[in-house]
């Protein structure tokens, strides 16, 4: 058990690099250079910058490369930083500006992107997927709250 965990762990660790990473080294001109979507509202927000996204594929990379694992950090990291860029999109298509709160919508579409990209290399089983979803969401929330009290977040999740 503590071994599968442990397995589990290592796999998925390039994309949390990734998707840690722009919190940290992002910033900078915005993916959507300011561009509105048909809605109105903007595609991604200024949250969402170029230095962030190449920034989270480097550092998942690194991770993965590290690991032994080149190609499943480079697929598992783009498919985080997919997926972070989706969960924005849709979070201003629902009227969610920067930082306001998505249930899941903040937690969970890095990990399932990550786990699509990753997938002609490796997928976990639906219990290692399972597990990953509840580990994914208690440290997002966990590590987003303590980057807001370093002061590396204006929001807490």
């Amino acid at each position: 058990m503590f071994e599968d965990l442990l397995q589990l762990l290592l796999f998925i660790l390039p994309a949390y690099f990734a998707n840690s990473a722009p919190v940290l080294f992002g910033g900078g001109a915005p993916m959507d250079f300011k561009a509105k979507a048909w809605d109105g509202r903007r595609v991604f927000g200024d949250g969402k910058t170029w230095r962030g996204f190449l920034a989270g594929i480097i550092a998942g990379t690194i991770v993965g490369a590290l690991l032994n694992a080149y190609l499943l950090g480079v697929l598992l990291s783009l498919g985080t930083m997919l997926g972070d860029l989706f969960g924005s999109f849709l979070k201003r298509r629902l009227g969610l500006e920067r930082g306001h709160p998505g249930f899941a919508i903040d937690q969970l579409p890095f990990l399932l992107f990550a786990l699509a990209f990753a997938s002609p290399i490796y997928l976990p089983s639906w219990e290692g997927i399972l597990v990953l979803i509840i580990l994914t969401y208690v440290l997002h929330v966990s590590t987003n709250f303590l980057a807001n009290r370093l002061g590396l977040k204006k929001v807490p999740w």
